[in-house]
C-alpha cells in the first residue's frame, strides 16, 4: 500500500470550473473593431411563409358555400352537369333493352343521372365535383 495517500480535494476547490489552455487552432470570438479578426460568412435571412390550409370539402349534387383558393373569396359555387358514368351505363341498358333510335340518349337529358361540376362564379376556377358512380 501506498503510505503517501493524497487527500481529496476540498469541496471549493472540485466546484470550480478547470482551467483550459487557449487553443492555437480556434482564434477565439471576433471582437469589434479587431481588424485581425476573422470574417464569417453571414447568414441568410429566414423567410417565413403562411400556408392556410383549407380542409376538404365535399360537393354534393347541390351548390355548396365554400372560399375559392384562387380570388380567396367566399362563394356559393356555380354548378355545371356532364355526363359520367352512370349517364354512360344508362345509356347502354337502353340501347340493349331496345331504346334504340334516340331513346337510349335520354340519360343525358336528365341531370339526376350525370356528374356534377362546381366552378367559382367570380373567377371560374374548377373547385371540385360530384360524381354518381
Amino acid at each position: 500500500m501506498n503510505s503517501k495517500a493524497s487527500a481529496p480535494p476540498s469541496y471549493a476547490d472540485s466546484m470550480q470550473a478547470p482551467g483550459y489552455q487557449a487553443n492555437a487552432a480556434y482564434p477565439g470570438p471576433p471582437v469589434v473593431g479587431d481588424s485581425t479578426a476573422p470574417s464569417y460568412p453571414a447568414q441568410p435571412p429566414v423567410v417565413v411563409q403562411t400556408v392556410y390550409v383549407q380542409p376538404s370539402q365535399s360537393f354534393g349534387a347541390q351548390p355548396v358555400q365554400t372560399t375559392c383558393p384562387s380570388c380567396r373569396q367566399v362563394v356559393i359555387t356555380r354548378i355545371r352537369y356532364a355526363p359520367g358514368l352512370l349517364t354512360w351505363i344508362s345509356c347502354g341498358g337502353l340501347f340493349f333493352v331496345g331504346c334504340v333510335l334516340g331513346c337510349c340518349l335520354i340519360p343525358f337529358c336528365v341531370d339526376s343521372l350525370q356528374d356534377v361540376d362546381h366552378n367559382c362564379p367570380n373567377c371560374g376556377v374548377f373547385l371540385g365535383s360530384f360524381k354518381r358512380l
